[in-house]
């Protein structure tokens, strides 16, 4: 059964065609600029599950505005050196959940950065990033 509409050759080669407001560009560098006016701030704090193949840290650092943006960091015990990563943004109505819920890459050799997305989680599985209602007054969109 197939997954795809189209080919491997053709989905390698379509391009959707794409309506923009024409200030895009604009909103999302002035945001971009914004973003980086915030330090980083990451901190990594390790949780024991009593897990023996995989560390997890939870991690907190500023987001959008400066307001904190939690994940998890779930990596294998058994490593040397880097590794590469897996970025994982849970998906709308999602969060995080546990640590524990997200063994399958680091289980693998990869490190696993399980990230909530603001104010999206706790709809079906428990986030820990809230939007603040100040958050949610500064927010702006790209006009239609």
């Amino acid at each position: 059964m197939a997954f795809f509409d189209l080919s491997l050759p053709e989905l390698k080669t379509y391009l959707p065609t794409r309506e923009e407001p024409a200030d895009f560009d604009t909103f999302w560098k002035s945001t971009l600029d914004e973003a980086r006016t915030y330090p980083l701030n990451a901190t990594f704090e390790k949780v024991d599950y009593g897990l023996v193949a995989q560390e997890t840290f939870d991690v907190t650092f500023n987001g959008f505005g400066g307001q904190p943006v939690k994940g998890w960091l779930i990596l294998p015990t058994q490593r040397t050196g880097k590794l590469p990563c897996v970025v994982e943004y849970i998906g709308y109505g999602g969060g995080r959940a546990f640590g524990f819920n997200w063994l399958l890459w680091a289980s693998a050799g990869y490190a696993h950065f399980v990230m909530d997305t603001r104010g999206q989680g706790s709809t079906w599985s428990a986030g820990d990033t809230p939007i603040s209602m100040q958050m949610a007054a500064m927010h702006t969109s790209p006009a239609a």
